[in-house]
């Protein structure tokens, strides 16, 4: 855990924003996998972990705005518990880790709710993301938990976004750990791909290299000769000769912030003239990416500055024809790269999106575009210094969606179906690295992982 010094201070700024009325933060639960005692591996909630910092199962913390209390809930552990966990910190011991010095039962905590009902005190709470969190605020509030999701709290949500959104040094730090340790997975990852080993054997490998850095996935891993599917969660091909591989991959630190790279190599180590020339574009864009970020600036800016790149490439190549503006202004691109940019993140891999991706990645200034690939941008907000945020273009050579198109003509006056088509069986690529919006631009975080055709053909040859 950080200081309680920090969780102390990071409260305070949550009951100033909110202003008045209490404020509820729910703690996860253990989660059985296909029967009661055998559990999935707990994960605490982030915004719990922001706020408290506690990794207890079962918790529940309060944040009253008018008395400026804090309050942490849960049930003691008794005998029973203790054979099987061993001795472990009473919810009092907790509490006072992390500078709350109000502490009592689940019992106590609906006797807190009951009262604060009938004094007509407004409850704030976050839209739970699990049912069983659901159910709980359910019997707390007197709700039917189909009404739980209407009356979250918009000003809860803004608060803890406007907080969450700027990550101080010590986060910072945290997530170039995660990358630290995504460094090994994904270099120890390059010098396997090579022809007859199977993309289980990577993405195992991978998840090994993540718990050797003492925390989980931050998500499953992608591992996949098949590039063109954008979350290919399927890991049973052979790795051959001419395929590219896409290796989308990160890992948590032991307080939960993460990380998230991708890297695209060519199976065996050395790009072909395909490979190579499909693969510079797609770094270009994400040069480019980098290169233009600075505070100020709207992310969906930002992805139009890596889709005019982009373009660029495949007008050059002869896939793409006509005025570059008019290509990127119609969404022509977006054909070869149906999804936007980048996210925020931190604690989550896609940080906060449990309140809403709308309410994270957008604002009242900004807002989400209708148009294809563009309209799939996660984040689109003007970007201030603190924020952390993934860079990942793409180049995706799908059949089907290339299909669709041509038989509908669909931007036809840009693309050229006809050299699309000797390109339908590549694959994909994609490139993605984690970068910090600085008071002056951006730097990547965290070690660099080979990123380059010299680098990865070099660290292949290994």
């Amino acid at each position: 855990m950080f200081s309680k010094e920090t969780y102390i201070a990071r409260r305070n700024q949550l009951r100033k924003d909110v202003g008045q009325g209490i404020i509820i933060i729910q703690g996860n639960h253990e989660a059985s996998c296909n029967y009661p005692d055998n559990t999935y591996y707990f994960r605490q909630d982030s915004t719990f972990l922001y706020f408290f910092g506690l990794q207890r199962e079962d918790l529940i913390g309060v944040l009253d705005c008018d008395n400026g209390q804090d309050y942490l809930f849960a049930n003691d552990y008794d005998i029973d518990d203790i054979i099987w966990t061993g001795p472990l910190p009473s919810v009092a011991d907790l509490a006072a880790s992390v500078g709350v010095t109000n502490s009592g039962s689940l019992a106590d905590l609906q006797v807190f709710c009951n009262k604060g009902i009938a004094q007509a005190r407004r409850i704030h709470y976050l839209p739970p993301y699990r049912a069983d969190n659901k159910l709980q605020l359910s019997k707390l509030l007197g709700m039917k938990p189909c009404a739980i999701d209407k009356y979250a709290s918009m000003d809860l949500i803004k608060a803890c976004v406007k907080q969450r959104s700027i990550k101080s040094a010590e986060e910072i730090a945290e997530i170039e750990k995660a990358i630290a340790t995504a460094y090994n997975m994904h270099v120890g990852a390059m010098k396997m791909a090579m022809p007859g080993r199977y993309e289980y054997e990577l993405a195992g490998f991978m998840e090994g290299q993540a718990w050797m850095g003492n925390g989980p996935l931050s998500f499953p891993v992608i591992m996949t000769i098949h590039g063109e599917t954008l979350h290919n969660h399927n890991h049973n091909h052979k790795l051959e000769l001419g395929r590219m591989l896409v290796m989308d991959a990160g890992c948590e630190t032991e307080m939960n912030y993460c990380s998230d790279i991708t890297r695209s190599v060519p199976v065996g180590g050395k790009f072909n003239d395909r490979q190579r020339t499909i693969y510079e574009i797609v770094l270009n864009a994400n040069l480019e990416a980098a290169r233009v970020t600075r505070p100020g600036i709207t992310y969906q800016e930002v992805h139009t500055a890596a889709s005019r790149v982009l373009a660029q490439g495949y007008k050059d190549l002869g896939i793409l024809k006509g005025n570059l503006d008019d290509i990127v202004a119609n969404g022509a691109h977006s054909l070869l790269m149906p999804h936007g940019l980048g996210h925020m993140m931190g604690l989550d891999v896609h940080d906060m999106e449990n309140y809403g991706q709308i309410n994270v990645g957008y604002d009242d200034e900004i807002r989400p575009s209708e148009q294809f690939g563009l309209g799939s941008l996660r984040c689109g907000r003007r970007l201030q210094p603190g924020f952390v945020i993934t860079d990942e273009p793409g180049c995706y050579f799908i059949p089907a969606l290339i299909d669709k198109w041509h038989a509908e003509g669909t931007n036809k006056e840009f693309i050229n179906f006809d050299e699309l088509e000797k390109w339908k069986d590549f694959g994909g690529i994609r490139i993605e690295d984690d970068i910090l919006v600085t008071d002056t631009g951006c730097r990547v975080l965290g070690k660099p992982i080979p990123k380059t055709v010299a680098e990865i053909e070099a660290t292949m040859a290994e």
